[in-house]
């Protein structure tokens, strides 16, 4: 299996897990989009690839929740490169509120970054891989696409669906080679983790270090973080695979905090 000279797009990749998949498949010989909301930073990630692997990444400014900016970042890419192998919709925030706290407001950021950026995302690249009869889409979802946890609700209902959205683009993309999977991470020691670390002490009523040892890691078989190059590890297997035989999955990488 191999990304040599294929175009893969990440959304959210001047950080975290994204910032790692984009490294990951720079490795691997793939030519990688930084496309994020920050470009400064996407600007500082994507110099940082090419000083390793000269000329094999670029950046976008990309606001996955607005349309026209996610069809200039993909008019750019082509521009440039030609055309578009894979995507991997990656952006993501995290806010915590018990529903009846819920700010009706928030509950609509999160689901249009998590839900609408990966239609959109999806919508703007799924033409050109159809034109060249082949792809790979990839969406980020979490062990919060198969479970539930308090407070989380606007991230529990988006990531759910994120699985039928994947399933539905694996049933249209198949007679025109277009695989797609879903990838659902337990708890990553990310900044978005670690924010939510106080967040959810406040409105659960213990200590932080409980919120990390019971909350986050009480049900893993090793009381150990998912790290961002396990996931991206993940991330290259999907992009990868040279068949339809995964189409449609998704895959937990959790230590077990989760399993099915």
């Amino acid at each position: 299996m191999t990304l040599l000279d294929k175009v893969c797009i990440v959304t959210g990749a001047a950080s975290g897990i994204g910032n790692a998949i984009a490294r990951r498949y720079a490795r691997d010989g793939g030519k990688v989009v930084i496309a994020d909301l920050n470009i400064d930073a996407a600007n500082a990630a994507a110099a940082e690839i090419n000083a390793a692997h000269p000329d094999q990444a670029m950046a976008v400014a990309m606001d996955v929740t607005s349309e026209e900016q996610v069809n200039a970042g993909i008019e750019k890419v082509i521009g440039a490169w030609g055309k578009i192998d894979v995507l991997v919709s990656n952006a993501g925030i995290q806010i915590v509120h018990p529903v009846e706290d819920f700010p009706f407001n928030e509950w609509k950021k999160m689901l249009a970054i998590h839900l609408d950026g990966a239609f959109l995302t999806t919508k703007a690249c799924i033409p050109h891989m159809y034109t060249a009869g082949s792809g790979s889409i990839i969406y980020m979802g979490s062990v919060h696409s198969k479970e539930a946890s308090p407070l989380k609700s606007a991230y529990v209902t988006a990531k759910h669906g994120l699985l039928g959205l994947s399933r539905v683009i694996a049933k249209e993309g198949a007679k025109h080679g277009v695989r797609s999977n879903v990838i659902c991470p337990g708890f990553v020691r990310t900044p978005l983790v670690d924010k939510q670390i106080p967040e959810q002490a406040r409105d659960l009523g213990i200590s932080e270090e409980e919120v990390v040892n019971r909350v986050m890691l009480g049900q893993t078989v090793d009381q150990e973080f998912t790290t961002v190059d396990d996931i991206a590890e993940v991330a290259f297997l999907f992009a990868a695979f040279e068949s339809n035989a995964l189409t449609g999955q998704s895959l937990i990488a959790s230590h077990g905090w989760f399993m099915e």
